[in-house]
């Protein structure tokens, strides 16, 4: 799951959100159904043409809410909100989700529920991935979430992780096979895929129990020395090379006939270092061809950076500038094993996933009726 993914929308949606926190506390509200079924039908049973759906993705280090109304099978964005809230801080040590990190993240997912009520919400779902997966106390967390902000959460397994990232950017797969990695937080998910008529298929899938939270923890992510860096190249390579070649595309991709496919925000950050953005704008970002030269350029520009000058970087923030080496060192890894000459970042993933989810099960129902 892209865990720090920059979102250009995030800062904008988090000043709305402050901003009317004190009208929301007089309004009377009620708390946002835990799923669709919840919500009550028109008088005379008939039932109600209006849809409208939401996403939201609770990682190791993001909580992220995109709001949609359906267009066929397509679906246009009507709102969104992303807060870093870093659940899965100190949980590689711990092994459970702080009382700091639970109660940042609540506050973040009261925010999410009342935009989910605001806007009349009709079909969603909200899945949870590495840290609460991971965490002796997630489950008992997401219960306190039910109780506190009326969300029900899913605590998905690693496969459905990968297919829902591959699902958010099958369309930017230019090849015919490629490999479509998600760095979150606290895992790496890495799906190889084939384009077949009528779509794109998972050939084979893997999810690595690390991600740029979890080695920054264990490395340093603040300050890391040149010796470091390469030592965490070096663990990931490892890790990477033991899986062997399970999709049988190793003669493709050194051919050059493949490519790789980031959505991660660890890739976006980079795409939005090397086109030299003001700021981060997704419009520029998401769909951009890297060549492996480019990213390299970035990484090494990064590295050479210490952690304020990254911080001071329009593409990654003070939020972000902690992380980003630890992402650049999981990339380089998984260039050196599986090589192609170019990446496509992917501004999308796991939300954009569910809305495409929900889209067909809306257009479904409506068939139906």
């Amino acid at each position: 799951m892209s865990d720090d993914e920059p979102d250009e929308r995030a800062g904008r949606d988090e000043r709305d959100g402050r901003k009317k926190q004190g009208r929301r506390r007089r309004s009377r509200r009620n708390r946002p159904p835990s799923n669709a079924s919840e919500r009550k039908k028109p008088a005379g049973g008939q039932r109600r043409r209006f849809v409208r759906l939401a996403a939201l993705d609770l990682g190791t280090n993001n909580c992220r809410l995109l709001i949609a109304s359906p267009r066929g099978r397509d679906f246009r964005i009507v709102d969104a909100f992303s807060r870093i809230v870093r659940l899965g801080e100190g949980l590689s040590q711990s092994g459970v989700l702080s009382d700091a990190a639970m109660e940042r993240t609540i506050s973040a997912l009261k925010v999410c529920a009342e935009k989910i009520d605001r806007r009349g919400v009709t079909h969603m779902r909200c899945i949870a991935t590495q840290a609460c997966r991971g965490a002796e106390n997630g489950a008992a967390f997401l219960e306190t979430v039910s109780r506190e902000t009326g969300l029900s959460f899913d605590i998905i397994t690693t496969e459905e992780e990968a297919r829902l990232a591959v699902a958010g950017c099958a369309d930017l797969l230019d090849e015919e096979a490629g490999l479509v990695f998600d760095i979150g937080g606290g895992s790496t998910e890495l799906s190889w895929v084939r384009r077949r008529e009528g779509g794109v298929e998972i050939a084979a899938w893997t999810s690595l129990p690390f991600g740029v939270v979890s080695i920054a923890e264990k490395w340093g992510g603040r300050e890391m020395s040149a010796e470091t860096y390469a030592a965490v190249v070096e663990d990931v390579r490892a890790h990477i090379q033991a899986l062997g070649d399970p999709a049988g595309m190793n003669d493709v991709f050194h051919a050059d006939a493949a490519h790789l496919l980031g959505t991660s925000g660890t890739v976006t950050s980079i795409a939005g270092v090397h086109l030299g953005l003001a700021r981060y704008r997704r419009d520029k970002v998401d769909g951009v061809w890297l060549t492996i030269d480019d990213a390299k350029s970035v990484t090494a520009k990064l590295n050479a950076m210490n952690f304020f000058e990254r911080a001071n970087e329009p593409c990654i923030g003070e939020d972000r500038a902690d992380l980003v080496v630890s992402g650049c060192a999981i990339l380089e890894a998984l260039q050196a094993e599986w090589p192609a000459t170019r990446i496509r970042v992917a501004d999308r993933g796991l939300r954009e996933g569910i809305l495409a989810d929900l889209a067909r099960q809306a257009q479904k129902q409506r068939r139906n009726t």
